[in-house]
């Protein structure tokens, strides 16, 4: 059977205030065109659909059409909630979407109340997909027992117990079945694209690749932003996003993967290259050298870095130049020095301020400042 592998869209991300829907809009065509083109049997959509956890009415109708026109020739499509979702309403849509025959997991559920997906691909192979969505830590290791023993600790705890479900869910894997996993998360090895977020990346957040079992023919996984194989005892891939989301993603390749896989043998990978977005550059210069590079800069959406003294009007000129510019920065070396306040707050993130009042009042420890870090991860993305 023939599987395509996509993630992180991130529908509905803003770029310095400009939305990207036709971009994204865009994209989907791609994407659906690749699913047609290679006449694929299944989708897997490994999470991060949306780029926030309330998404527009907008964004909305853009993915439920999306994943529709994915839909159709009788694909099977699978769709699990990444860290960027939200899983209440990943649960709202499954009776509803569940009924037009696509399989929708917004939290983890048991194997056999649609954590362990069983079906027969259009292609004749019996399949059998585990399906783990994003899971954070709370969930999993629970608050009492984070207030208890060491960061370490409850690493060790997180990746034991995602292990642990993800055990139960491919419990039904057998030799004559097409045996896959999806899930969202970070393994250790894996290079970060840019865009993710880094408290639900970091910390407390890796989980082992020995968590998928041998067994295993194929792992999609969702959240890193960059296309990139990990190593272990199965194929295991991120798709990568499709989209640059930011300009931490300039040199990554947007796109999707097709998986080839049958009983009894390891899966077949391919990267599909998408080139429907607006690419994302940084450029440096002049206001002289940034006009020398107008034809190159085409459509792009721009970064630009100024190597001129500060003036009134300077980032005007520069846009004017250069329509795509979203964000104009002063090279350092032509940055004021800014006036240093004793006891001030400037330039310093909510982070270090909450660092440094733990410091000051004698009750510092790094594991109320992950936390902190993760909490604050939260409410602001």
């Amino acid at each position: 059977m023939k599987i395509l592998h996509t993630a992180d869209w991130h529908v509905g991300k803003v770029l310095k205030g400009r939305p990207r829907f036709d971009e994204h809009r865009a994209v989907l065509r791609e994407l659906v065109a690749a699913a047609r083109t290679h006449d694929v049997d299944a989708v897997i959509v490994a999470g991060d659909l949306f780029d926030t956890s309330a998404p527009t009415p907008e964004a909305q109708s853009l993915v439920l059409g999306a994943l529709m026109a994915l839909r159709g020739d009788g694909r099977d499509v699978v769709v699990l909630a990444g860290n960027h979702d939200n899983p209440q309403l990943f649960e709202v849509y499954r009776p509803v979407l569940g009924a037009l025959g696509l399989h929708v997991v917004g939290a983890f559920r048991r194997p056999d109340a649609g954590g362990t997906l069983a079906f027969t691909a259009r292609s004749g192979e019996p399949v059998r997909l585990a399906v783990l969505p994003f899971l954070s830590h709370r969930y999993v290791v629970r608050a009492a027992e984070v207030l208890t023993g060491t960061a370490a600790e409850h690493n060790r705890d997180y990746a034991t117990r995602v292990a642990e479900l993800m055990g139960a869910l491919t419990a039904g894997f057998h030799g004559d079945t097409v045996n896959l996993v999806t899930t969202h998360g970070t393994l250790p090895g894996g290079a970060f694209g840019g865009g993710e977020r880094e408290a639900q990346s970091i910390f407390s957040y890796y989980f082992e690749p020995t968590a998928f079992p041998p067994s295993t023919q194929y792992a999609a996984l969702g959240h890193l932003h960059r296309r990139q194989q990990i190593p272990g005892p199965c194929p295991i891939w991120y798709s990568g996003s499709p989209v640059a989301v930011d300009f931490g993603e300039e040199g990554n390749i947007p796109g999707a993967l097709l998986v080839e896989v049958s009983p009894g043998r390891p899966a077949v990978v391919r990267e599909l290259t998408f080139s429907s977005a607006r690419r994302l550059r940084t450029v440096r210069g002049t206001l002289e050298q940034l006009e020398a590079q107008i034809q190159e800069a085409g459509d792009d959406w721009l970064k630009v870095i100024v190597e001129e003294r500060p003036r009134v009007g300077l980032a005007d000129s520069v846009r004017d130049l250069l329509p795509g510019a979203v964000d104009v920065l002063l090279d350092e070396r032509f940055r004021p020095v800014p006036a240093v306040r004793k006891g001030g707050s400037a330039e310093r993130s909510p982070r270090e301020l909450f660092r440094e009042y733990l410091t000051a009042t004698g009750r510092h420890d790094d594991q109320v400042a992950t936390l902190f870090d993760r909490l604050y991860d939260e409410v602001t993305g």
